[in-house]
């Protein structure tokens, strides 16, 4: 690791990169009625597609990010990264239209791609296996507190100005955290260790991941755990806001839920060392699974709308198990490919993003006044 950086700060400038994911998502959500009356959507479900067209630009985006870290070095991939979701940013602060934010926000996660695949090379780079693990859910630790603080950030900015302040915001929270990274961290990639970038090797690296069968299921799983929970964020504005008339109140109950994932990725943090990561990944998805299919059952017991704290028990429940398995499928999917970690780290995050983007649009668009897409989705 870098001599002028500690492990804290080292940690705090990885999840600050990861962060800007979540902060891109999460400050939107209060705001989803105020920019389907101002952009003159008809259909609610439709602005679903804010949420979701970030994750369609971060996957497409990591096909570039890693073959282009392993070539340049990381630090250049970042800089590409966060001067693409600057202009993102820009073009969604002025749109007008529904076309036009789509725009803004598919290069807001064509950017926010780079940060985000770089940043697991750049751990990658330092560490392997279990501490690779450690770090990653300490990262994860700090990027879910982002989701427990940034809806009430979005709803404060609401109570004094428009949507577009929060795009404002965001774009100079992305040059405070560049600087940071800048002149902090230093270069983890030699130049010795660095590849020339052609197809052929992205394609030889592509062949050699995914010949391993292990590692594709690592990959899908991982997709399948994302697309729920990209089905989650799509559809609880619209649960909480329409269903159960939070209001105001929306962002301190959503903080609770991100809460939990919070916990949970410290807690893995602490276990992972003892348990090991894949069973603590399977004990994670049989718990999630159970737990869905009471809740389902609960929804044909009491209704397709239940009580809102039969739902909000629920999720909050939910919320740790799946936190437990984000950080763990892609250290797991990555084991054994630190010599071509950028082109690995980029097939892993292509692969199941747009995988979650496939479930987690359908459990948004199938949204209907009821809890069973999104139950039925988990």
């Amino acid at each position: 690791m870098n001599k002028q950086v500690s492990f804290t700060e080292f940690v705090l400038i990885m999840a600050a990169m990861t962060g800007f994911l979540a902060m891109s998502i999460d400050l939107m959500l209060p705001a989803l009625a105020h920019m389907q009356s101002d952009l003159g959507v008809e259909r609610s479900n439709d602005i679903q597609w804010v949420i979701t067209t970030v994750f369609i630009g971060v996957g497409l985006g990591q096909f570039l990010y890693g073959p282009l870290s392993d070539s340049v070095g990381r630090k250049p991939a970042v800089y590409l990264g966060f001067v693409i979701f600057i202009i993102g940013t820009l073009i969604a602060l002025f749109s007008t239209t529904l076309e036009s934010m789509l725009l803004g926000r598919l290069l807001q996660g064509l950017g926010l791609a780079g940060p985000r695949i770089v940043t697991i090379a750049i751990v990658q780079d330092q560490y392997s296996g279990p501490q690779m693990a450690r770090v990653m859910s300490l990262i994860m630790t700090v990027f879910v507190s982002v989701p427990v603080i940034a809806p009430m950030i979005g709803q404060g900015i609401l109570s004094v100005s428009g949507w577009r302040a929060i795009f404002a915001v965001l774009f100079v929270l992305a040059l405070v955290v560049l600087f940071w990274f800048a002149i902090r961290l230093q270069e983890t990639l030699s130049q010795p260790q660095r590849k020339s970038f052609s197809w052929l090797t992205m394609w030889s690296g592509i062949k050699e991941f995914g010949a391993n069968k292990a590692a594709l299921s690592y990959v899908a799983a991982l997709g399948m755990a994302l697309g729920g929970f990209l089905g989650f964020l799509s559809s609880i504005p619209l649960i909480f806001l329409e269903l159960y008339g939070l209001g105001d109140q929306f962002p301190y109950y959503f903080a609770c839920l991100a809460a939990g994932i919070g916990a949970a990725s410290f807690l893995n943090s602490r276990l992972v060392l003892k348990y090991g990561m894949q069973s603590i990944v399977q004990t994670s998805q049989l718990v999630a699974a159970v737990l869905s299919l009471i809740a389902l059952l609960g929804c044909m017991l009491f209704g397709a709308v239940p009580s809102f704290w039969f739902l909000f028990v629920y999720l909050f429940l939910l919320m740790f198990p799946i936190g437990m398995q984000f950080g763990n499928l892609s250290t797991l999917a990555l084991s054994g490919y630190a010599h071509i970690a950028g082109i690995a780290s980029s097939f892993v995050g292509v692969a199941s993003m747009l995988l979650s983007v496939v479930f987690g649009s359908l459990i948004g668009q199938f949204y209907n006044q009821t809890l069973l897409p999104l139950v039925v989705g988990f």
